[in-house]
């Protein structure tokens, strides 16, 4: 399974197409407290709420806690300190898969990202784009995961219009 997790976000119009991207990509989000609103918040709801009642999330006080409850599987993380690009790793097929992304102002904490270099991941992007929006970036690699291990148990064809809705 691949997994998102959220390093106290702070925008919940973020978190909420983030949401709404994991409901359609079968990922499961992880929050990471503080978080920067609550999750009832009108904006959040308007973002992501209406697919709540289909998302697999939890929330963890701390860094720490999340750690604890998720020794296994591979994390990675996100950012834009990191020198290696998506191509440059194979996720797992056995293992779930971790993709760990920062707070919107400062990101991911140096000392997590210290302690896991061979782990870190970096969108390419001009040399004068400081970053680019975190829902952006979770979809990406969202993508990028989902490529690898062949889109389990998503569908690949129109199923509500169905699947020769442009022939007809």
């Amino acid at each position: 399974m691949i997994h998102i997790v959220l390093y106290e976000p702070e925008i919940p119009q973020n978190t909420g197409n983030i949401m709404r991207t994991c409901v359609a990509m079968n990922c499961q989000l992880h929050l990471i407290e503080p978080l920067g609103f609550y999750l009832d918040e009108q904006h959040l709801k308007r973002a992501g709420m209406d697919y709540m009642k289909d998302l697999d999330y939890q929330t963890y006080t701390d860094w720490n806690e999340f750690i604890n409850k998720h020794p296994d599987g591979e994390k990675y993380y996100i950012s834009r300190y990191a020198k290696k690009s998506p191509e440059e790793f194979v996720f797992p097929q056995d293992k779930d898969i971790y993709l760990v992304f920062g707070k919107e102002s400062t990101g991911i904490p140096k000392d997590i990202l210290k302690g896991n270099l061979e782990r870190c991941i970096r969108l390419p992007m001009v040399a004068s784009a400081r970053s680019m929006n975190l829902s952006n970036c979770v979809a990406i690699m969202a993508y990028e995961a989902n490529k690898q291990l062949g889109y389990p148990g998503l569908v690949k064809h129109e199923v509500l219009k169905g699947e020769d809705f442009l022939d007809q």
